[in-house]
């Protein structure tokens, strides 16, 4: 009889899949940790515990209430289906609250009530409004805050845009700039 030495088969390559599967694990459990910081600022922030915005933009008297207001996110205008718009967010003084019916606000004196801009809505201590700001608009311009009471009466105040976001002021000049 003769002795065939029989070989066993050459164990064949580990694709790249096998050879890289380690690596790519690895990379989807540390990749997530990256985004937990922005991740837990954006969750404190929607729980009200960094008070109304990221910003916080000051108090503007209108008629003889006291709004306070700041900047929903520090960054410039997003795109949307209406445009480029801006979140506000405003919360009403403790002893106006019931006086209050809406506050309203746009770029620009309003011309009626009817065209008094993007309305607040939300409950009296943190409210949101998103308003559209044309590209055209001049950094120097004024965000108007309009305000009817219960009783019918109507007040309004100006706000330099300056004043409620300076990241929208830059954005304006560089739309100056590309014009």
């Amino acid at each position: 009889m003769s002795k065939t030495a029989t070989l066993a088969p050459a164990a064949p390559k580990p694709s790249f899949w096998r050879r890289w599967r380690f690596h790519l694990s690895a990379l989807l459990l540390i990749v997530p940790i990256v985004y937990v910081p922005s991740y837990f600022e954006n969750l404190a922030l929607s729980r009200g515990l960094m008070g109304l915005g990221q910003r916080p933009a000051g108090d503007v008297l209108v008629g003889p209430w006291k709004l306070q207001f700041a900047e929903w996110k520090v960054e410039p205008p997003k795109s949307d289906p209406a445009g480029m718009v801006k979140t506000f967010t405003m919360a009403q003084c403790a002893g106006c609250q019931d006086q209050i019916r809406a506050v309203y606000l746009r770029v620009g004196k309003p011309r009626s009530l009817r065209a008094a801009g993007s309305i607040f809505f939300g409950s009296p201590h943190r409210a949101f409004a998103t308003v559209p700001i044309p590209p055209r608009t001049a950094p120097d311009a004024d965000l108007w805050i309009t305000a009817e009471g219960w009783d019918g009466s109507v007040h309004q105040a100006p706000w330099p845009i300056a004043t409620a976001s300076p990241a929208t002021v830059e954005w304006l000049k560089k739309q100056g700039a590309s014009r």
